[in-house]
């Protein structure tokens, strides 16, 4: 499997609602950041899903390095 595409180099902020899924990005090349729009297809990637446990904002990792999956951990920092 080749390298994910750096999307950006921060997270990006999104609202989310308890208990709805979403499925995150994982290769960087959706136009729909940080969620899927079909892009990989082809990649060997696939979309990651994410339920939120909570309302409120989270922080997508968009640099697609993030050892915590769809949510960011500051790997953007070390690229």
């Amino acid at each position: 499997m080749n390298s994910p595409t750096i999307a950006q180099k921060s997270p990006i902020a999104a609202e989310v609602e308890a208990g709805k899924t979403y499925y995150w990005c994982s290769c960087g090349k959706s136009a729909t950041q940080p969620f899927c729009d079909g892009a990989h297809k082809g990649s060997g990637f696939a979309p990651l899903p994410y339920t939120a446990e909570k309302t409120g904002t989270v922080y997508f990792c968009a640099c697609k390095h993030s050892a915590k999956g769809a949510l960011c951990d500051g790997s953007h920092k070390s690229l």
